[in-house]
């Protein structure tokens, strides 16, 4: 068996020595190396948790409108009225318009169904001008003036009667259909017309007083007024309820200072 030279082992020693050594060095450089990243994690963690940082501060118009006084609720409520109280005062400073009651607030409602014919003003066209005294002229009676709308005037003519109101009218007495050839329309239910006794009363009213201008205070037709136009009639009241009627007005008021002649609802003469 052949033997291995002592400086061969020797060597061979000194290379396991070697080897041995390095290896131990390396192992002892790395640990602090895995220490130092161990010891790094709660490092991390730790900055990772940290607090956020605070928000920025309020410019300043903010804080001046957090500290600024603000308007109580109720004063809000009180604001919010302010354009109805000042409706309410304009109301109290405008004048109170005049309410025209009883037949002339009647007539004037009725009348817009009459000025096709005899015009807004009463200044006339397919039928008579009754306007500017007019009327006053043709019918000096109100009863007769009543009994004409009513029946119209071609009852007139149908009783071959030669005229209607006064035959001796300033500027001569009107014959039925001589204006124009134009038939006055019955205006009465009983004739066939579509009104009531009131509301007829109420269109001869404003004829007379409004149209036609008749002075309600003076002397001439104060008393007719009064009796027959003015929101406190009685006739007119009676007419509207049906406790009277254009057929028995005569009768049923004879109790007046000037009790009313007969009217009716048939075509007749003019009273005397």
């Amino acid at each position: 068996m052949t033997e291995i030279p002592e400086h061969l082992l020797k060597r061979s020693k000194e290379r396991r020595e070697a080897a041995a050594g390095g290896a131990s060095s390396g192992t002892a450089e790395t640990a602090p190396a895995v220490v130092s990243a161990t010891s790094a994690v709660p490092q991390t963690v730790a900055s990772a948790s940290a607090a956020p940082p605070p928000p920025p501060p309020d410019p300043s118009y903010v804080v001046a409108a957090k500290s600024r006084k603000k308007i109580p609720f109720w004063a809000m409520a009180t604001l919010s009225l302010l354009p109805l109280w000042a409706m309410l005062y304009l109301i109290s400073l405008s004048p109170e318009e005049k309410v025209i009651e009883g037949p002339m607030a009647k007539g004037a409602e009725i009348y817009g169904s009459c000025a096709g014919c005899h015009g807004a003003a009463g200044q006339g066209g397919a039928g008579r001008v009754l306007s500017g005294g007019e009327v006053m002229k043709t019918f000096p009676k109100i009863e007769d003036m009543l009994n004409f709308v009513y029946t119209g005037s071609q009852a007139f003519v149908s009783a071959e009667l030669p005229y209607y109101g006064d035959p001796n009218r300033e500027g001569g007495a009107h014959a039925p259909l001589s204006y124009n050839g134009n038939p006055m329309p019955m205006q009465g239910e009983k004739a066939g017309g579509g009104l009531t006794e009131y509301e007829i009363l109420g269109v001869v009213c404003h004829t007379r007083y409004v149209l036609s201008g008749a002075d309600r205070t003076s002397e001439e037709w104060l008393e007719e007024y009064e009796t027959w136009c003015s929101p406190e009639s009685e006739i007119f009241a009676a007419l509207q309820g049906g406790s009277t009627s254009f057929d028995t007005i005569d009768k049923d008021f004879t109790m007046l200072p000037k009790p009313p002649t007969f009217v009716g609802s048939e075509a007749r003469a003019a009273t005397k």
